[in-house]
């Protein structure tokens, strides 16, 4: 049996961007990242979270000359899909077809945007059309 992924908490989320962004990194690296002028106390707080990332299999401990490193494994996306699968199950009966329409509303996009949403529909296009012709 799969086992279905935990949505992640807003501060075990803090805790995967700085991991997204940093790349791997002790419990002492993310705390003076995260708490940089809290005290040294916080870094219990950030092993805390660390430990159910792991558990929730978000991230990876590694134990490299003796010091704790962690690595995220879930992609970035991955907790994006989730939340917004969740919002479109609770307020669109599982579509999310009023979700992207909210999202790509024209009067709130940029220009620059635009041309990326274009770019993106067309390019899914494409690919729908050589999965037709296989």
């Amino acid at each position: 049996m799969v086992r279905k992924p935990k949505d992640v908490t807003d501060a075990e989320l803090a805790v995967l961007q700085a991991l997204w962004d940093r790349g791997p990194s002790t419990t002492r690296q993310l705390t003076d990242l995260l708490y940089p002028d809290g005290p040294r106390s916080q870094s219990a707080t950030v092993l805390k979270l660390l430990e159910r990332l792991e558990q929730k299999q978000c991230v990876r401990r590694e134990r490299p000359g003796g010091a704790n490193v962690f690595s995220a494994v879930v992609r970035r996306e991955d907790p994006i899909e989730r939340r917004l699968q969740a919002v479109a199950e609770s307020l669109c009966e599982g579509s999310r077809t009023p979700l992207l329409m909210h999202l790509v509303d024209p009067e709130r996009l940029t220009r620059e945007e635009r041309d990326t949403l274009r770019a993106l529909v067309d390019e899914l296009d494409a690919k729908n059309h050589k999965k037709k012709k296989s």
